[in-house]
């Protein structure tokens, strides 16, 4: 589906969920020629923040206990 910059403005939230249900893409045309594509956006691309960092950090040693030497801001 092929639509001007101007009627895409004026219908934007409407066409995004458009996209959204029928996973057709609208090309955005300024002056005849096209610019820009709103495309559905891929399941996977929309990643979860809660966890995304799971196994990319390695603990040494015991960041529990105290440590054993005294810092100046201690004193």
């Amino acid at each position: 589906m092929e639509i001007p910059a101007g009627e895409f403005k004026a219908r934007c939230l409407q066409l995004m969920d458009e996209v959204e249900e029928t996973g057709r893409e609208v090309v955005i045309t300024k002056r005849g020629r096209p610019v820009a594509r709103l495309v559905p956006m891929a399941e996977s691309a929309a990643r979860d923040v809660f966890g995304c960092m799971r196994g990319t950090v390695t603990v040494v040693g015991d960041i529990v206990a105290p440590l054993e030497e005294q810092w100046e801001a201690d004193q």
